[in-house]
């Protein structure tokens, strides 16, 4: 401001232009003295307001779609171009492609896989029960028909031993019936009725078992169970007067063990 003022074409002081010192000390006064009313304003509060900034102005456009109409009746005015306006950029969507692959979600595709490989399971569990099932079935028919088989065996077997055994009595019966041809008794004598059997009115039967000799004899008696005290001695006596005709085997005379007699006591 002071050089302003120095310097400004509007302030003469021709008195002064003559005396080079009297024209600085009057600019060097009248600086100090412009100072000194600056700092005086300063000090009383003046401050120097700053010009406001004018808001810059948008322009705000909107996008109306109206229905299209079969038949205009007039055409439409052309539209008025509005001057650019510099506003924000508008972040604008990309569309997804039309071929972009669907995301999957892990756990829906693992519960999925899951169950795909229960039904598997289950289809084979159902295939090796039908096996399973299958192969009892086999086993129980196989069973059942060694069973019949078995049974039909041991019924041939059994009349087998029906008739080997029919066949082996027969032989005995045979052999007896010859046993008896060739060892027949000679002579028996019948036993003496104890007298005090007779006194106490006893009756009774008594088996003796022997043997019968090469020459017809009796040898080794015996009174079996079940015969009375009274009836032994007579029976054992009696026997010991049997004679046999001797058993001939293969033109040979041969003992007979084991033939048995039974003496009845009946008092008549």
């Amino acid at each position: 401001m002071t050089a302003m003022i120095m310097h400004s074409p509007t302030v003469h002081f021709p008195a002064l232009a003559r005396h080079g010192v009297w024209r600085n000390s009057l600019a060097a006064g009248l600086a100090v003295a412009l100072h000194a009313g600056v700092v005086g304003l300063l000090v009383w509060g003046w401050t120097v307001e700053k010009p406001a900034a004018q808001a810059p102005r948008v322009l705000h456009t909107q996008l109306v779609m109206l229905p299209a109409s079969p038949a205009p009746e007039a055409p439409a005015p052309a539209p008025i171009a509005a001057p650019p306006v510099e506003s924000a950029p508008v972040p604008v969507e990309m569309p997804h492609p039309a071929a972009a692959k669907p995301v999957v979600d892990p756990s829906v595709q693992a519960q999925r896989l899951e169950q795909a490989t229960l039904a598997r399971k289950r289809v084979e569990d159902q295939k090796r029960e039908q096996q399973a099932q299958q192969q009892r079935e086999r086993q129980e028919q196989e069973r059942r028909q060694h069973e019949a088989e078995q049974q039909v065996a041991e019924r041939q077997r059994q009349a087998q031993q029906a008739q080997a055994l029919a066949q082996q009595r027969a032989e005995q019966a045979r052999l007896a019936a010859a046993d008896s041809r060739s060892y027949q008794p000679l002579s028996k004598a019948a036993p003496d009725y104890p007298q005090r059997a007779l006194d106490k009115g006893l009756e009774g039967d008594c088996t003796v078992e022997y043997s019968v000799t090469p020459d017809g004899r009796i040898d080794s008696p015996k009174v079996l169970d079940g015969c009375h005290p009274l009836f032994i001695r007579p029976s054992l006596a009696a026997a010991q007067t049997f004679r046999y005709q001797p058993r001939i085997v293969e033109g040979k005379a041969v003992t007979v063990p084991a033939v048995r007699n039974t003496f009845h006591y009946r008092i008549k």
